[in-house]
């Protein structure tokens, strides 16, 4: 158990260089001197495409919406090990959505600021659940088939997102996600 929760500790450690790196190189990438005109115009939401709104929004979402459950498991899980994966989507998300919203907010995009309409009907189905029968829910719902989505839709947006910001958050944000599903699948239940 001890060797699992340091192992875990590691990995979440990891991936938390990993979107900080991520977001160190997309940080400097404008004061590059080779388009400190475009750096600038960047910035505006009008230079920003519908498409490439959408994925910031998608993106948003997705965290908004595991955060939202994973909190929820942290105060209703059975299972260490449910609540350990529920305490890695709170830290790995919030980091993830602190990102999306500062190039969100610099390209002048409005995002959600709430689960969506699919994620409070599952909040309603988590809330009457207790002990093992709530963990299993948690994990194939917001672990396993929540993961499974937004890692589709990550990859469909990345492949026709412009903007040099936005591809690199949804660059950062897939290897994060597989690990997210990886881990949710080898804790089937």
């Amino acid at each position: 158990m001890q060797k699992y929760h340091t192992l875990k500790g590691l990995l979440a450690v990891s991936v938390v260089a990993t979107l900080l790196n991520a977001a160190s190189v997309q940080a400097q990438a404008p004061a590059s001197g080779a388009q400190p005109a475009t750096a600038n115009q960047s910035g505006s939401g009008a230079r920003l495409s519908a498409g490439d709104q959408h994925a910031l929004k998608d993106m948003a979402q997705a965290n908004i919406n595991e955060i939202a459950a994973a909190k929820m498991a942290l105060n209703k899980a059975q299972s260490s090990n449910v609540k350990a994966f529920a305490q890695k989507m709170v830290d790995d998300h919030s980091a993830a959505l602190t990102k999306v919203q500062t190039v969100a907010q610099q390209k002048g995009v409005t995002l959600p600021t709430e689960p969506d309409s699919q994620h409070k009907t599952l909040a309603a189905r988590l809330e009457k659940q207790r002990g093992s029968a709530f963990d299993k829910l948690y994990m194939e719902n917001a672990g396993t088939q929540d993961h499974q989505r937004v890692l589709s839709t990550l990859k469909k947006d990345a492949s026709k997102i412009t903007d040099p910001d936005v591809k690199a958050l949804a660059e950062a944000h897939t290897p994060v996600v597989e690990q997210h599903l990886k881990s949710a699948q080898d804790m089937a239940m």
